[in-house]
């Protein structure tokens, strides 16, 4: 049974910095992409940035780039998401997940596994 654990989130005031990680169980980690997503309250869920299997390829919505950079552990099954310079619009619940494909996606429905997300709350 495939599971994904988020950890790292909380309370930071604008400018500031946290580290997210997700620890999967269950699969192959290393066949799969791994995306981060989140979601604010009464929107829908938002692509945040996608690394492939052997983190050659990355991908990150434009509203991250330069401030979010999303890595993962192999050995540790583990991906992260380091997120600087954060911003009282980054604020919402943050999701990871995971896919089989080859080609890193922002479309959530082609994501087959999902943790159960961790609050960040950015203050300004």
């Amino acid at each position: 049974q495939v599971h994904l654990a988020e950890s790292g989130g909380g309370l930071v005031q604008a400018g500031g910095s946290l580290r997210l990680s997700c620890a999967a169980s269950g699969l192959t980690f290393s066949s799969y992409v791994m995306g981060w997503f989140r979601q604010a309250p009464g929107k829908e869920r938002e692509f945040v940035a996608a690394i492939r299997r052997s983190s050659g390829s990355i991908y990150y919505a434009d509203s991250v780039k330069g401030r979010f950079t999303i890595s993962r552990d192999n050995a540790k099954n583990t991906v992260y998401l380091q997120m600087t310079s954060l911003k009282p619009e980054d604020t919402a619940v943050y999701y990871c997940a995971t896919e089989k494909g080859v080609v890193l996606t922002a479309i959530p429905s082609l994501y087959d596994y999902w943790g159960q997300g961790t609050q960040v709350t950015v203050s300004s």
